[in-house]
């Protein structure tokens, strides 16, 4: 028997059974859709996230003075890159980073800028309001070439510069009853600063940044030869050269410090690019998980395809005597009810595919009337998860008959026309 004529008896049983095929199809379209919809939730999340680190740059390191060894991410270890060192830090007194530190770092391989900031907060006058800001103080040197905050208006720091700022954009926008625009002038702890730029919404919105020497003078709490962080941005991305920085710095860093165990570390160091990678990590275990959840929707739905195939072949068991009779063989008796199981999970999983497309449309606009104008719910619809629905729902179906289309192939012509 032909392929061809197999198939058009399949879609002729499928079409004559209207009511039990699309019952049984419904269970399929449901698991389809909820697979695609959460699959694509799970890469809107993590496109979001890439996109949310790539503002900070995944070229960027940081230190910050405390116990706490090497933290690059969420991951357990003892090796940099890998989470918190295996041995935790004990409480010991807090040493303060230094420029002795930044020149040694300076000396790293691969590493391309290194900048000391200080940081604090200081009470900020404009058109006679007051409010206190979490002010930066930054190497204006260097400072330019390691941000990712791009300029609303204005410009960075110069190395010249001494009584200006940058300010966030909630600053200039939203924290007092004017917007501060810029050339303004405004008043930082008694000292006259103008607004030379303005930030784009995004990092740093309420932070006013201004030279380190400068902010070293004006807040109070600030030491003249100490940093509260120290930034590095490598010179590559590239796989390996983060991690081969992070322990070239970290054994330097020791040896300088006097520091003979991991567990009396006195500072920490920071990866933004692990971090992603972790978060990324957890989030694909999320999807994955959710996704198996949804799956078992599937499974009630390959159980109704197979009781189909059941119904199907005790209803058809003349028809199957009668083929027999003529010279039908079992693989042919096969073919038809395999293809049969098929198109109900070919068909169930088209069907699925376009509500789950359309669920993921969705989503965003139900986030943004949840979260208001700054919902940032998206999903993402690849066609690999559309193809991977399809053959899954369409595998489905064949392994659901297989069983009931064997038991058809095996009736004896002789019992099958006999059936009442």
């Amino acid at each position: 028997m032909r392929t061809r004529t197999s198939l058009k008896l399949a879609i002729n049983y499928l079409v004559h059974s209207k009511l039990r095929s699309w019952l049984t199809i419904i269970g399929i379209v449901i698991g389809v859709a909820a697979v695609v919809g959460i699959m694509s939730i799970g890469g809107g999340m993590q496109q979001s996230v890439e996109a949310r680190f790539g503002e900070f740059g995944a070229d960027l390191l940081t230190i910050t003075p405390g116990g706490g060894g090497t933290y690059s991410g969420f991951k357990g270890g003892g090796h940099p890159g890998s989470g918190f060192s295996k041995e935790s830090a004990t409480t010991s007194e807090q040493e303060n980073l230094t420029q002795k530190d930044v020149q040694i770092i300076k000396t790293v391989k691969n590493v391309e800028y290194v900048q000391g900031t200080v940081s604090s907060r200081g009470e900020v006058y404009f058109l006679g309001e007051k409010t206190t800001i979490s002010i930066k103080g930054v190497d204006t040197l260097v400072w330019q070439h390691m941000t990712y905050a791009e300029l609303e208006g204005g410009r960075y720091l110069n190395p010249s510069d001494s009584n200006v700022v940058v300010i966030g954009n909630k600053i200039a926008n939203d924290v007092f009853k004017q917007p501060i625009v810029l050339n303004r002038m405004i008043t930082v702890e008694g000292k006259t600063f103008k607004v030379v730029g303005i930030l784009e919404a995004g990092q740093d919105d309420s932070t006013m940044i201004m030279p380190i020497e400068t902010a070293r003078t004006t807040l109070d709490d600030i030491g003249q030869d100490e940093f509260d962080s120290i930034s590095i941005k490598a010179s590559s991305t590239e796989e390996g050269i983060i991690d081969q920085i992070i322990e070239d710095i970290d054994s330097k860093l020791m040896l300088s410090r006097h520091i003979t165990t991991e567990r009396d570390k006195d500072y920490r160091i920071t990866s933004m690019q692990a971090t992603q990678e972790s978060i990324n990590e957890m989030l694909q275990t999320i999807t994955i998980f959710l996704g198996a959840i949804a799956a078992v929707s599937l499974i009630v739905g390959a159980v109704g395809i197979a009781n189909t195939m059941f119904t199907s072949v005790l209803e058809k068991t003349k028809d199957i005597g009668i083929m027999k009779a003529i010279g039908a063989k079992n693989r042919d008796i096969m073919t038809i009810f395999i293809f049969n199981s098929a198109l109900v999970g070919f068909v169930g999983g088209i069907i699925g595919v376009l509500v789950g497309v359309g669920i993921s449309a969705l989503i965003p606009l139900l986030g943004m009337k949840m979260m208001g104008p700054m919902g940032t719910m998206n999903t993402v619809v690849t066609p690999e998860l559309l193809i991977f629905s399809l053959i899954l729902a369409t595998s489905i179906g064949v392994l659901a008959g297989i069983v009931p289309t064997y038991m058809a192939s095996k009736l004896q012509p002789v019992d099958a026309l006999r059936y009442e």
